[in-house]
């Protein structure tokens, strides 16, 4: 019976050194630096000698995971499908602004319990949460195939909130001076809105960003669209992202998914006003992409312009 080779992606210096049973703690940097570099082999860790690499292809793998489908767009978007040690499959998202800026999208779980009513992950159900390998991984093969990234959210598959423990982890790992030391003011947590674990981030770390996908800020509407709301009323939800604001100093992102016809019309921009005005908060609206067998439309030009114009008008920071 084979055994499973130790996945080192998921690993802090120490824990790699543990792991590997290896008397030299620096060994333990050593390997971390190159997995930070995006080293998908042994024999690219030049400064480990020859035999040593040897014995570590015997009891480990850089990564658990590996990619399966890589598709690009012409506006720069890359999107990878990810097949995981156990056969699932995640995927994760390049995205650049017009600043030429570059965003990792990263998954947190395989599948989501949230089932909002106008996400496509939310209609596969939950499966499992990544572990913080698992996570990292996604970072690093993104870097493979656009170059050096700028920013990582996690705004893909899953729930963070539902993963904190793992986000926790693979922050600590991809933050770490010794590794990648990417800056945590470059990662954001996006939540559908678990209140609960938006004042956990906010007394207990990591010191990252915090979006918040509100949707609408009618909340009998905003409970059909994202059952989430029920257990997590809008009002539980402004007191929460007030907290985090004063606790932490930073200013929260509002996304709201625009749906044609849906939440875009001036009562639905009234509700959001009368949510926002008193947080320190920008809103970033996001157009509904198509998704095949779900009730919702792509919302037109005018459409969100004049959404943009009702909420900027009130005086509120406002990005499309």
């Amino acid at each position: 019976m084979s055994v499973e080779k130790i996945a080192l992606a998921g690993l802090t210096p120490r824990e790699i050194t543990e792991a590997l049973g290896v008397s030299q703690a620096f060994r333990g940097k050593q390997i971390f630096q190159w997995i930070g570099k995006g080293a998908e082999s042994f024999d690219e860790m030049t400064n480990l000698s020859v035999q040593f690499r040897s014995e570590l292809k015997e009891k480990a793998v850089l990564r658990s995971s590996s990619v399966t489908k890589v598709l690009r767009d012409s506006d720069g978007t890359i999107k990878l499908q990810i097949t995981l040690k156990d056969g699932l499959a995640v995927e994760t998202v390049l995205l650049t602004d017009k600043e030429g800026r570059k965003t990792a999208c990263v998954s947190c779980q395989v599948g989501c319990a949230m089932n909002c009513a106008f996400c496509q992950t939310g209609h596969l159900g939950l499966a499992r949460n990544l572990e913080a390998g698992e996570i990292v991984e996604q970072f690093l093969y993104l870097e493979k195939h656009a170059g050096p990234l700028d920013n990582i959210v996690f705004m893909g598959m899953g729930e963070p909130m539902m993963n904190l423990s793992n986000v926790r982890k693979a922050v600590a790992i991809l933050t770490d001076k010794e590794g990648r030391a990417l800056s945590g003011r470059r990662i954001t947590l996006s939540t559908s809105g678990v209140i609960k674990g938006i004042y956990d981030l906010a007394d207990n770390g990591p010191k990252i960003r915090l979006a918040v996908s509100l949707t609408t800020a009618d909340a009998d509407f905003r409970e059909k669209l994202m059952p989430i709301g029920k257990t997590n009323p809008l009002g539980e939800l402004q007191k929460a992202i007030a907290y985090f604001s004063e606790k932490t100093g930073k200013r929260v992102t509002l996304e709201a998914a625009l749906l044609h016809g849906k939440n875009t019309g001036d009562d639905s921009a009234e509700n959001m006003v009368r949510f926002a005005k008193n947080l320190d908060v920008h809103i970033n609206l996001i157009p509904w992409n198509p998704v095949a067998g779900l009730p919702f439309e792509e919302p037109g030009a005018a459409e969100c312009a004049r959404f943009v114009r009702k909420l900027e008008d009130a005086g509120l920071n406002v990005t499309l």
